[in-house]
């Protein structure tokens, strides 16, 4: 395995310390929600009516095309500043199923990268999953599953919501835990909901704590739209993503968009405020500079100007799909966002 890594293709970085330079291997982790990813295809055991070429919006596989190409073009830029091939790892939400992506990694923007993924389909009402897009000279799947959130009485209209994605695999040789996150919406309030995004969180901090349990050194990742900002109850207090200074706590994950979303720098927007739903989250495992695997270095909201709406009543929002029922051609209603880690290369 070592030899075969030492062939691939690597994007360097250079940090001069002192005297010497080192040299760094690059990766990136990403999440992005796609904003109603549906396919044109009925399916009569979901709610997809409206993007069906009968349905209010007069979705067609025109718009279905188009859409597909618009991400593929976000994805095939995000994080090339730092490393050629793009997100090693992508956490994706709001997808209908496996069909839409495998139209999306067939894109030609992303064919070349040989994109795979882990998928399963949720009882979620509206039909809308979470998956994980992984290029395979990176990372390698050993076991998934997916996590059943149950909602609390009361706390949404719909019975069901999306379930958690958990993949365990290795990042060139690495072994690391990733959950992909589409927790309840804020509709009908955000009080009223609240709990809903509280039972996803229990959830997923359960099963961190599983692993934890077996690997107390273990590398975790959670990721996704949490529709909740990184001060909110259920990612602070139960999820337990918190600052650096409070990582003495038992199993205390590190929250690196803290700082981002108290300079006012968010995801997606609503009334014109700012929310940073869209997070990536580590353990603490990430944080040693001094170790041989990969290391946090930077988050990034990946908010480029094509992103942004230009017109409108949108406009410095992100460039949307929708806006009401017709079609803006945009890209999605949230920015993605993705890590920055890195390696020092053996000398």
């Amino acid at each position: 395995m070592k030899k075969y890594l030492l062939l691939l293709p690597l994007f360097f970085l250079f940090v001069t310390s002192q005297a010497q330079k080192k040299q760094y291997k690059s990766a990136i982790i990403g999440f992005y929600n796609l904003e109603n990813l549906f396919d044109t295809i009925d399916n009569t055991l979901i709610n997809d009516e409206e993007f069906l070429p009968s349905g209010i919006r007069n979705y067609n596989t025109a718009i279905y095309r188009d859409k597909l190409t618009k991400l593929a073009s976000v994805i095939a830029q995000m994080g090339t500043a730092y490393t050629p091939d793009g997100p090693a790892i992508l956490g994706v939400a709001e997808i209908e199923n496996d069909t839409v992506l495998n139209d999306l990694i067939k894109e030609t923007q992303l064919k070349k990268r040989n994109y795979q993924f882990v998928h399963y389909d949720s009882k979620d009402a509206r039909g809308v999953d979470v998956g994980l897009l992984y290029n395979p000279t990176y990372f390698s799947v050993i076991a998934s599953d997916k996590l059943f959130v149950s909602l609390p009485t009361g706390s949404k209209d719909a019975y069901y919501t999306r379930d958690i994605l958990w993949v365990k695999g290795k990042l060139n040789g690495e072994l690391i835990h990733l959950y992909v996150n589409h927790w309840p919406s804020r509709s009908g309030g955000e009080k009223r909901s609240e709990p809903g995004r509280i039972a996803a969180a229990s959830v997923c901090r359960k099963h961190i704590d599983s692993i934890l349990l077996k690997e107390p050194n273990a590398k975790i990742v959670v990721m996704g739209d949490l529709n909740d900002d990184p001060t909110n109850k259920s990612v602070e207090k139960v999820l337990r993503a918190v600052d650096k200074d409070q990582l003495d706590q038992q199993g205390a994950l590190f929250n690196p968009w803290l700082d981002l979303f108290r300079n006012g720098i968010g995801t997606l927007a609503y009334q014109d405020a700012w929310g940073l739903f869209d997070q990536i989250i580590v353990s603490k495992q990430w944080l040693n500079k001094d170790q041989s695997g990969f290391f946090l270095y930077q988050p990034h909201v990946f908010n480029k100007e094509f992103l942004v709406e230009n017109n409108g009543r949108y406009k410095g929002y992100p460039m949307r799909t929708w806006d009401g029922n017709s079609y803006r051609g945009g890209y999605s209603d949230h920015f993605p966002t993705y890590l920055l880690i890195i390696k020092e290369l053996e000398k």
